[in-house]
């Protein structure tokens, strides 16, 4: 496809494709302006100072470097360098310095600075003075060259006038010396005005053909003038096609209403004009990737039921012109149909008319061929509705050609794969869970990983398949698919162990481990009154520990809590441990590094609440255990207040919140244990131990103890940082 269109693929994510929103419109013609005026000098001034006069300088800076380089004034003008002060001297420069300071001057009505994307445009208007100057210019003007820009000038002027009595100046100038320049981009530019004109007349017939006009004459004018095109009504778009003055014109207007609006209408109304028109083919890739926004033929896990029908008009004009084969590429509407075809699951009808474009292909585009590997890839994993033994070996050769592209391997230029490799993908994982084999599901498919990773067993046959020091020739491309390493299996089950109060265990796998640990960001054995992390990472630490250290330090204190030895100060930091590396503690970069988090980098919905990283039970358990062995009141109001804390986050965890929100807020008796037990907590602390130091610190830190204290008890889920 023309590479002129390449803006105009569809894209539900960006205004123009590959492009993102459009150039700046004070900016897009700098370059071709450049050139321009670079030619006319015969390159005989450097660039940096026709950039920098062209582009940077002020009407006083013009003046300035005019005097200097006409030896009227010694002083370099800032920004300009004095380098070939004779190559701005004479008639031609006379007349471009003239002609610069009247364009700089019109740039404060046709250059809007002060404009962002979410305002109201707001439209400047032209000075009344410069409207004589221009025309004693333009009329004065000598130079071809010259003139032309002055005539644009002055169409642009009538245009930003704001006069109503002259607004069809606009109009008249341009018609009145269009015949005297060459029909180039500079008189396009001022044909667009005259569009903008009509349109703003509300003449909208007349400005969608004279932008069409402009789209049609330049690549450089393409953005602009498709961004202005706007049908209204059926009846102005009936009255634009009328204007047009051939069948060439007609095809660009349906061309550009169908990249905006209707692309299937516009394929069949172009195939009627010329069915081998190239325009055509641009309409066909929006027909397709606006389909394939919708859905895809599969969803994120495979499952095929998300899939919707193609729009039956819009995929029987593509079949029509496949099988007519008028079309300038009859392989691009065979495999167009086919595809189309195969995203309606008529994969017989999609094989046929892939067969089809095979034998149109031209013998030396690469590209088309890899797309139409692809395809069939897809169409080959589509297709299946079992795996066993023989399917694997016939899928070894596809998997590995595609995992070769995506490890850039091999690379087709502007081959589009990426889709296709995660239909793939899904489809295996789901049919391999569905089969009973989670482990392979797993590996073409790393989110579906719960019945893997929440058992041991299986996460150790994974372990076993990545360790193979024979795997098949299967297992070898399968295992290209998944993302992960040994060492993350390793630090999955350690975690696992972890959570389950086993961490001498989990030193078995940590050992494991070749990777270097990350230092956790705080302190985990230690605890606040009130939850600060930010505050807990800024703080000086005698000893960093990584994830390694913590669990070796942490099995070490349940050693000693097994010996009996110091069992308060032992279960308290084992309480803090637990406390810190669940969500609501310091610590939680100790999980974020696990791989069924969710994500690459580990992160876990904080509305997921079905997580061992919420849980509250070990953390409680050895905060019991610190309170029982614990002496004096300054000792147990530390653990009571530990302990209200986890019964508050159990009551954040809990799936039924919002009902629960409304009891806590009325301050009324309710059968929520969770409840119980956080102001069972907040009663111990008032009722033994207010004579403790660390009471008072509650109070003037916890706003929901005093809250509890004036018999008022909300427990807001929107505000629980306030006490974490």
């Amino acid at each position: 496809m023309n590479e002129k269109y390449s803006p105009f693929f569809y894209a539900s994510d960006v205004v123009y494709y590959s492009v993102g929103y459009a150039e700046s419109s004070n900016t897009q013609f700098n370059s071709i302006v450049f050139v321009e005026w670079d030619t006319y000098f015969k390159q005989s001034v450097p660039s940096t100072n026709l950039k920098y006069l062209l582009f940077i300088s002020g009407v006083n800076s013009i003046d300035s470097v005019d005097h200097y380089v006409n030896g009227l004034s010694q002083s370099i003008p800032k920004g300009f360098t004095d380098t070939a002060r004779s190559s701005l001297t004479g008639k031609k420069a006379k007349q471009f310095f003239d002609y610069l300071k009247l364009a700089r001057e019109c740039e404060s009505y046709a250059v809007n600075d002060d404009w962002s994307s979410w305002d109201t445009v707001r439209r400047h208007y032209a000075n009344a003075d410069l409207e004589p100057r221009l025309l004693t210019a333009f009329h004065s003007a000598k130079d071809r060259f010259i003139k032309e820009r002055l005539w644009f000038q002055l169409v642009r002027y009538y245009f930003f006038s704001g006069d109503a009595d002259n607004s069809d100046l606009v109009v008249k100038i341009f018609d009145q010396y269009k015949n005297n320049f060459p029909h180039d981009l500079m008189w396009y530019r001022s044909l667009g005005y005259v569009a903008g004109h009509y349109y703003a007349a509300k003449d909208f017939a007349r400005a969608n053909y004279l932008y069409s006009l402009c789209y049609e004459f330049s690549n450089n004018l393409k953005i602009p003038s498709f961004w202005s095109f706007h049908p209204q009504e059926e009846a102005d778009w009936e009255q634009t096609l009328k204007l047009a003055r051939t069948k060439a014109e007609q095809v660009t207007l349906w061309q550009m209403l169908g990249a905006q609006q209707d692309a299937g209408r516009a394929i069949r109304a172009i195939a009627q004009i010329d069915p081998s028109s190239e325009k055509l083919d641009l309409l066909l890739s929006r027909l397709i990737n606006s389909r394939e926004s919708v859905t895809q033929p599969s969803d994120y896990y495979g499952n095929p039921d998300t899939v919707l029908q193609s729009d039956d008009l819009d995929k029987k004009v593509v079949e029509e012109l496949a099988q007519k084969g008028n079309t300038a590429r009859p392989y691009f509407w065979n495999l167009a149909a086919g595809y189309l075809n195969y995203l309606d699951s008529n994969y017989t009808a999609a094989a046929e008319f892939y067969a089809k474009a095979k034998r149109e292909f031209p013998g030396n585009d690469t590209l088309v061929v890899a797309q139409s590997k692809v395809l069939d890839i897809l169409l080959q994993v589509g297709t299946l509705k079992k795996i066993d033994g023989s399917v694997e070996s016939r899928l070894i050769a596809p998997l590995n050609w595609l995992a070769d592209l995506v490890a850039q391997r091999s690379k087709v230029e502007n081959l589009r794969f990426a889709n296709a490799v995660e239909d793939c993908t899904a489809r295996l994982s789901r049919l391999y869970l569905e089969q009973g084999d989670p482990v392979k599901a797993v590996c073409f498919k790393s989110n579906t990983g719960s019945e893997v990773y929440q058992n041991s067993v299986r996460t150790d046959a994974l372990i076993a398949l990545l360790k193979k020091t024979d795997p098949t020739p299967f297992e070898k491309v399968m295992l290209r698919y998944y993302p992960y390493s040994l060492n993350d299996l390793y630090y999955h089950q350690a975690l696992r162990l972890v959570y389950l109060q086993q961490p001498n265990a989990a030193l078995h796998f940590l050992e494991k481990r070749s990777a270097k640990d990350t230092p956790l960001y705080g302190n985990p054995f230690n605890s606040r009154l009130i939850d600060c992390h930010d505050c807990d990472h800024a703080e000086p630490q005698k000893q960093k520990f990584t994830p390694l250290k913590f669990v070796q330090t942490l099995a070490n204190i349940q050693a000693e809590i097994g010996r009996g030895k110091q069992v308060y100060r032992n279960a308290f930091l084992a309480a803090n441990a637990f406390y810190n590396i669940t969500y609501y503690g310091n610590a939680r970069l100790f999980y974020e590094f696990d791989i069924a988090t969710g994500s690459s980098y580990g992160y876990v919905d904080p509305d997921s609440l079905d997580h061992q990283y919420y849980s509250m039970s070990a953390a409680l358990k050895y905060y019991k255990l610190a309170l029982k062995y614990a002496t004096g009141e300054e000792q147990k109001a530390r653990c009571t207040l530990m302990l209200a804390k986890c019964a508050q986050n159990e009551i954040f965890n809990l799936a039924d919140y919002d009902e629960v929100r409304p009891a806590i807020l009325m301050d009324i008796a309710v059968d929520n244990a969770a409840l119980k037990r956080y102001y069972g907590y907040f009663d111990e602390l008032k009722v033994k131990y207010s004579q403790s130091a660390y009471y008072k610190d509650i109070i003037k830190e916890c706003g929901y103890f005093r809250m509890y204290l004036k018999q008022d008890k909300p427990l807001e889920r929107g505000k629980k940082n306030e006490m974490h």
